[in-house]
């Protein structure tokens, strides 16, 4: 079991073991949630399912954008 250590700023490392044994890269999002009185980290990773889906799910509600229109527009101008 690995111990880490609280600094001033109420920040902890992840030991690299438990970094390189789930992955866990910079700029990764963890979701932190209290489960029985533990501090639960958890890295949330993209699905690597249907691009689209993912991408639809960034944004919290339906976008009304022609994107074809938009290319054909942008080869328009000058």
């Amino acid at each position: 079991m690995k111990h880490v250590k609280v600094t001033r700023k109420f920040q902890v490392t992840i030991p690299r073991e438990v970094r390189e044994l789930l992955g866990i890269r910079v700029g990764d999002v963890l979701r932190v949630r209290v489960e029985s009185g533990k501090i639960v980290l958890e890295p949330l990773k993209p699905a690597l399912g249907d691009p689209v889906e993912y991408l639809s799910s960034l944004r919290p509600e339906p976008s009304d954008i022609d994107a074809v229109k938009l290319v054909e527009e942008s080869w328009n101008e000058d």
